[in-house]
């Protein structure tokens, strides 16, 4: 935003002034969005778990008792938006940023294709894999925020809520004959049983809503993909951010300079070869999905776990990460909650370019899922 304060979750900028309003930002004002504040990032937006060493983490609201991980980097947007303290926000989303908040805050958020939305105005992290997006506390509202960041007319946004039409139109059918690609054992092997549990029965309550399952095998190990898009990520976000993180005076947050410090070790013809390798992915991966509507994963390994139990060199992007390396469409929403009650998130991951679709699907889906609790926010 223009003429305020935009540190990017960094110590080191936190008398930076924004120059300009970002094209995202500015179509939520100009149809009547009130900015009430500017929330947390994890520093330079480099990290899954949302903690910042320096500028404080946000407190993640299922939990008042430990302090457990928000999820990042757009930690302060997920917990802002499950507390009660803003009914939207924005999120950028390289590898799961607005994904993993929304899954650990039992919110729902979308990532959205490359071309989607356009990313003037947004800190770079990766200007290859940036993307913006919503999230929300309900499907309704990002169908709503989804629209207006696309930049579609206002006028014609209210006649479609009044009338029930486009992305406001529930299609409780809209299940029927649709073939979608579930995880393998490998990956079911990741999860916890909280996941696997609350994933299970949604799959269940696809195929009574009409949809076929089978088990897809990713052409391209997820981890390998999550590996490739951290790659690019770090070589990135270091040229962006070196002036920072080679300066040993600047008090940046050491699990972040880590990581970004690792793309000081990328050269440029390796970081080439990564572009050039994902677009040979990009071919491989769609060839492979060719016979499937939509990919049904899990949005998260685990529910959110306690801060003090995290490993800050492991990423918790596993099924993540790799839908911004191959370029989709993907978005995240609560489905149930676990044993000790935290949110449990699904994915459903669709083709670049087809935004439309997967919310309408999603908003199927938390429709027949009837999902009603909220963080218990009593002292």
């Amino acid at each position: 935003m223009k003429g305020q304060i935009t540190t990017c979750g960094s110590y080191e900028m936190r008398q930076r002034i924004s120059v300009e309003t970002g094209t995202v930002v500015r179509r939520l004002m100009d149809v009547g969005g009130i900015v009430i504040g500017k929330t947390k990032t994890v520093e330079c937006a480099l990290g899954g778990w949302g903690t910042n060493e320096h500028m404080g983490t946000p407190w993640n609201p299922w939990d008042l008792e430990h302090p457990r991980v928000p999820g990042g980097s757009s930690s302060g947007s997920g917990v802002a938006v499950a507390s009660g303290l803003a009914s939207c926000a924005t999120g950028s989303d390289t590898g799961g940023s607005v994904r993993l908040p929304a899954a650990y805050c039992g919110l729902t958020g979308l990532k959205v294709s490359k071309a989607c939305l356009p990313t003037d105005g947004i800190m770079p992290l990766s200007q290859t894999l940036d993307t913006p997006g919503p999230m929300t506390r309900n499907m309704p509202d990002l169908a709503l925020m989804f629209s207006v960041m696309k930049g579609i007319d206002g006028r014609k946004i209210e006649i479609d809520m009044m009338n029930g039409d486009g992305l406001f139109n529930i299609q409780m059918n809209i299940f029927k004959g649709l073939k979608f690609g579930i995880i393998d054992q490998k990956e079911r092997s990741r999860c916890t049983d909280d996941i696997l549990k609350s994933y299970d029965a949604t799959l269940n309550l696809l195929v009574d809503l009409g949809a076929e399952l089978e088990v897809f095998t990713s052409p391209i190990a997820y981890d390998d993909m999550a590996q490739f898009n951290g790659a690019i990520t770090m070589y990135e976000g270091y040229h962006n951010h070196r002036h920072l993180y080679d300066d040993p005076s600047k008090s940046m947050d050491q699990n972040v300079k880590k990581r970004m410090l690792a793309g000081r070790d990328i050269t440029p013809q390796k970081h080439a070869d990564h572009l050039s390798k994902r677009q040979d992915h990009q071919l491989i991966f769609k060839n492979a999905m060719a016979d499937f509507d939509a990919l049904i994963t899990p949005t998260i390994i685990e529910p959110a776990p306690k801060l003090d139990e995290i490993d800050e060199d492991f990423t918790p992007g596993y099924f993540t990460r790799p839908f911004n390396y191959i370029d989709m469409s993907a978005l995240a929403l609560p489905i149930a909650y676990s044993s000790n009650g935290l949110p449990t998130s699904l994915q459903i991951v669709v083709p670049a370019g087809q935004e439309d679709y997967v919310i309408q699907m999603g908003t199927a889906l938390e429709s027949a899922l009837a999902l009603n609790k909220q963080p218990n926010l009593s002292p």
